[in-house]
């Protein structure tokens, strides 16, 4: 059985692929970030059978003697730990710098001495900006837009230089939107979801003129392992997309009609990001994914956002997020 690392295995993320990874039967490390509260995050949700087969490690990514300690004995690392909330980029930016940029050195490094077989470095399609053309492919230009994306296009040039310079075989993975279960109130989904469940008649959101291309969880951890098992995608970049794009109000309309037809929009000026920073079309092309590996679509986002709504009406579920507020 190969080991396996992920990062950020506490996250909305790394959570389904730690769970799919032991539905696999493989052997699993899960690299969660170290509190006082020894809080797993949403790995603390898991069955107990399925956390009795997972190695838990606490630490930071920042810290490269936590990471290497992290990944000694693993055969495949999967490097999700990232900070990726837009807002909060806007005025954090150094510690996107060294949680992004520098802990992904820090896992690249340790890679390189440890000799390990394989590395998914995980991208974002916030990295291509708005659209020059679509579907994107992973051709397209890279535009900093945010001090998020930057951060995410100079982790990806990192990774990227690591395979040039020193052989080290790295697969950068970019999902495109992923929602789902477990997802964060930052993100446009939860966000929706929580408000509509929670009785409000009016829905506060931001621009929703922008177009995304949106992925079922589940699908993309499944894009993730799938690129594990090929050599073919080493040193390459590969989308995890749908090949489609909806705008965020035809979503918001789709999930109003799902839960409550009466609810209103109201935009709130504090929720829009800086004009030249939005990121106005996403839409990506998938063909890359689907020509080396046997990975494909199984989830419609109808599908998909039924099964995240009923995720979220568990009043277990729903309690723990500040519908109230805005979450950055």
């Amino acid at each position: 059985m190969k080991k396996v690392l992920v990062t950020g295995a506490d996250g909305f993320i790394g959570s389904h692929l730690v769970e799919e990874l032991l539905n696999q039967k493989y052997k699993v490390k899960a690299f969660c970030l170290y509190n006082s509260f020894n809080s797993w995050g949403w790995l603390d949700n898991l069955p107990k059978e399925k956390l009795d087969r997972l190695e838990v490690f606490t630490g930071d990514i920042r810290d490269p003697y936590g990471v290497r300690v992290a990944m000694k004995d693993c055969d495949i690392v999967f490097h999700l730990a990232a900070l990726i909330a837009i807002p909060y980029s806007y005025h954090s930016p150094d510690s996107y710098v060294d949680t992004n940029v520098k802990g992904t050195l820090n896992i690249i490094q340790a890679a390189r001495d440890f000799n390990i077989e394989r590395v998914l470095v995980t991208s974002t399609s916030e990295v291509y900006g708005t659209a020059k053309y679509v579907p994107i492919d992973e051709n397209h230009p890279k535009q900093p837009q945010s001090p998020y994306s930057a951060s995410k296009i100079g982790a990806d040039c990192m990774a990227d230089s690591f395979y040039r310079s020193f052989n080290l075989p790295i697969t950068i993975v970019r999902p495109f939107n992923t929602y789902g279960p477990r997802q964060s109130a930052r993100a446009i989904i939860p966000t929706i979801i929580t408000q509509l469940l929670k009785g409000f008649n009016e829905i506060k959101l931001g621009d929703l003129t922008p177009t995304r291309d949106l992925l079922y969880v589940k699908d993309t951890v499944r894009g993730f392992i799938e690129i594990a098992k090929v050599e073919s995608l080493i040193g390459h970049e590969c989308n995890i997309a749908t090949n489609s794009e909806i705008s965020m109000q035809d979503m918001a309309n789709l999930l109003i009609k799902l839960i409550n037809p009466k609810a209103k929009i109201i935009q709130e000026s504090n929720r829009l990001r800086p004009e030249k920073s939005e990121v106005y079309r996403l839409f990506g092309d998938n063909s890359k994914i689907i020509k080396h590996t046997d990975w494909n679509l199984q989830y419609s986002l109808e599908d998909g956002l039924k099964k995240t709504i009923d995720w979220f009406s568990d009043d277990k579920n729903l309690k723990q997020y500040k519908v109230d507020i805005y979450n950055v």
